[in-house]
């Protein structure tokens, strides 16, 4: 039975795993779910994930949920194909990309997401933006990416030399931020943005953004 993943391309999480799907060439059939009906908090979708939040990747008789945790299984199965998201072959580096895909969970999406809920996500419902939340958030979102430019100007990528998890992880949030003129946070740090550049032009990464159709 072929992979299956429930959820809709713009939203982030979906998207994450889109990106995992697509840079490891895999043959997988997209589920929409209808998130204005409620549909994710129906039982059906409640039985894949009892939490009720996409996405939800389903192989044979097992389901994964949380887009990191799907990111990683596919990591792990298909490790000899597509691009190696881990650096099975090296524990230091497979250690280093852990390390970053959690500085990325704990660190980055605290600070992005809230930009991200306000100028997105709110409009979608009808609400207005708290420019105010979004003003502080870029603030210290800037703070994580003083650091993130201090890395990168003695590395490629952010566990080395090599494009991995650590990145891929991050590209949703990054691709709505960089279509609102929060962008410069990102620009006025040439390493951060030269990093951007590059994770951004994959043929997987723009397929995804391909998908990602909200604008604000």
């Amino acid at each position: 039975m072929a992979l299956k993943l429930y959820g809709v391309p713009f939203s982030t999480c979906t998207s994450r795993a889109l990106g995992a799907l697509y840079e490891k060439g895999l043959d997988f059939e997209l589920v929409p779910v209808n998130l204005s009906v409620g549909e994710h908090k129906q039982p059906e979708f409640l039985a894949k994930n009892p939490f009720g939040v996409i996405p939800v990747l389903e192989d044979e008789d097992v389901n994964f949920f949380e887009s990191r945790a799907i990111n990683h299984y596919v990591a792990h199965k298909y490790k000899d194909q597509g691009t190696d998201l881990i650096r099975h072959k090296n524990i230091k580096e497979a250690g280093l990309v852990g390390v970053w895909v959690e500085v990325e969970s704990q660190t980055f999406n605290p600070a992005i997401s809230p930009i991200i809920y306000q100028l997105y996500v709110k409009p979608l419902h009808g609400e207005t933006a708290d420019h105010s939340v979004v003003e502080a958030a870029v603030e210290k979102l800037g703070k994580v990416l003083d650091v993130y430019e201090a890395h990168l100007a003695t590395s490629k990528y952010l566990a080395g030399d090599f494009f991995s998890l650590a990145d891929l992880n991050h590209f949703p949030y990054t691709n709505y931020l960089m279509k609102t003129p929060h962008a410069t946070v990102v620009n006025s740090r040439p390493h951060v943005k030269a990093w951007w550049e590059d994770i951004s032009s994959r043929p997987a990464l723009k397929k995804v953004a391909d998908g990602m159709k909200l604008s604000v």
